[in-house]
């Protein structure tokens, strides 16, 4: 066999060999540092053990601490068990969530429906039926209006329905302060609704001096609608809207007499103008060397 041949396969192969062991080393390398675990810095995060319904006041086994990425660290999140602790739930919480700072309220603020009713607002409780409460379905999160039915006054006979408040919260029904998954119909003789003061002094006075009735409306529908209220009167006249008269009355209606349009003036007479008389009789008189014109009257010949 050719010498030169022997020595180029010769080199070849320990070329060949130096570029695998280079290869394969630093293969070796990359899967040896895969392997190792990133020593990242991680950030402490409570979160919630198991599922917390709103009202719920949070104990030592509801919450632990997990460890997360520092930018995977939710905003308003608690890094100590301690800070959540005895403190109401005022918006759901699901098992493994972070517990976030607004969906707690302050501690000491009290339990059930207490966190949840804001600063300047309150809870008024007012009782229905199954026809007032639209059949049991209105559930906590609802929006509804009130509607008040009576009379104005002790003199008037005529009942009057009108909408006293309009786009109200619903707390509560019942002792139910959230819906369940199912969003079953809470058949609930009170309902709980959260208001002004001012519109709680209105939804006293319409619970005690007639009867209410509320009317579910869409959440999204933020519109307060002018109402004038409607009469029995109105019901079986065929006719709505009309205003109401004095001190309750019924509705004032007035019929309008339209007057006929008055003829046009007639033209106005010219009086036609007199007759000129005619014209006099003229004669030419020569007497001698004079001559001169004179009238002659024609009397005579008219006659």
């Amino acid at each position: 066999m050719d010498r030169r041949f022997l020595t180029v396969l010769g080199v070849s192969l320990i070329f060949a060999l130096v570029v695998s062991s280079i290869f394969y080393q630093m293969t070796v390398r990359a899967g040896s540092s895969r392997a190792q675990p990133e020593n990242t810095a991680t950030k402490d995060v409570v979160v919630a053990t198991r599922a917390l319904a709103v009202g719920v006041t949070v104990k030592t086994g509801d919450v632990k601490v997990n460890k997360v990425p520092p930018e995977q660290f939710p905003k308003g999140a608690f890094v100590k068990v301690e800070e959540v602790i005895d403190r109401p739930v005022v918006s759901n919480i699901l098992a493994e969530e972070p517990i976030l700072d607004g969906r707690l309220a302050a501690r000491g603020s009290g339990m059930g429906l207490s966190p949840m009713i804001p600063l300047g607002m309150r809870a008024v409780a007012v009782r229905v039926n199954d026809v007032a409460g639209v059949s049991g379905f209105v559930l906590p999160g609802m929006r509804v209006d009130v509607l008040v039915t009576g009379r104005p006054s002790a003199g008037n006979q005529d009942t009057v329905t009108t909408t006293v408040l309009q786009n109200i919260l619903v707390l509560s029904a019942g002792q139910t302060i959230q819906p369940d998954a199912r969003g079953q119909a809470i058949n609930a003789p009170t309902v709980t609704l959260l208001v002004s003061p001012d519109q709680a002094e209105t939804l006293t006075l319409s619970t005690s001096e007639g009867r209410i009735q509320l009317v579910l409306r869409n959440g999204s529908d933020q519109v307060i609608e002018k109402t004038t209220g409607r009469r029995v009167a109105e019901l079986y006249s065929g006719k709505s809207g009309s205003k109401p008269g004095r001190d309750g009355d019924e509705p004032v209606r007035t019929r309008t007499r339209v007057a006929a349009p008055s003829p046009p003036p007639p033209p106005p007479v010219v009086a036609p103008k007199p007759a000129l008389p005619p014209p006099p009789d003229e004669v030419i008189v020569i007497r001698g060397t004079q001559k001169s014109v004179e009238v002659v009257s024609n009397k005579g010949n008219n006659q």
